[in-house]
This record gives C-alpha cells, structure tokens and sequence, in this order.
C-alpha cells in the first residue's frame, strides 16, 4: 500500500502560481503511476494530470495543457503539480491518486486509482 498526502494549495490571484506536493510513503514510489484529479463544489471529480511511475510519458487535460506541469522525485517519494496562469476556474479541490504501474486502466479515469490523498483546496480569485 501507499500513503499520500497533498500540500501546497492556498488561496491566489488570477495569474499567479502555485505549486502542490503529493507526499508518498509505504511503498516504492517509483512502483506507482502517480496522477492528480479535482473537484469543484457540484462537480465531479476531473482528471488534471498524469505520469508514469518512472518519469516518461505525461498525460494533461486540454484545460490545463501549457500552463500546469507535472514531475516527480522517486528518491523524494515526492510527486508534484505547477500550476501557473491559474484561472478562477481551477478552483478547486486537488487530489493526488496512485496506481500500481502493472495495474491496467486510463490514467485519466478516477477508477484506475486506488490510492487518494485527503486533498488540498485551491482557490484562484478574479
């Protein structure tokens, strides 16, 4: 099993940045395929970003795409998620998922992660 616990949200004015962190511990790090979701009051759960347990390839939705990044440090069991150009309408609550990279399914899908921080609320004011 993992553990993951998200840092890093706050409240920001349209345009800033800021960085989360999604701590892992219990495993390998470098096992799991690490992915991060939101979800705004009312909404569902959304997938924001994706990466494979050893770097590689990466994985973003369209309304994120050139303004957040995501990476990860294996030797940190740290994954993180730069979020810049922040909009009112990323407001939300950010999740980090992990998910055995043997284990089969999207790495946009909320079902293929079996492992959920608590999440960290960000907020982008006008």
């Amino acid at each position: 099993q993992v553990q993951l616990v998200e840092s890093g949200g706050g409240l920001v004015q349209a345009g800033g940045s800021l960085r989360l962190s999604c701590a892992a511990s219990g495993r390998t790090f470098s096992s799991y395929r690490m992915g991060w979701f939101r979800q705004a009051p009312g909404k569902e759960r959304e997938f924001v970003a994706a990466r494979g347990g050893s770097g590689g390839t990466t994985y973003y939705a369209d309304s994120v795409k050139g303004r957040f990044t995501i990476s990860r440090d294996n030797a940190k069991n740290t994954g993180y998620l730069q979020m810049n150009s922040l909009k009112p309408e990323d407001t939300a609550v950010y999740y980090c998922a992990a998910s055995p990279v043997t284990a089969s399914g999207s790495y946009y899908s909320t079902r293929t992660y079996g492992y959920w921080g608590q999440g960290t609320q960000v907020t982008v004011s006008s």
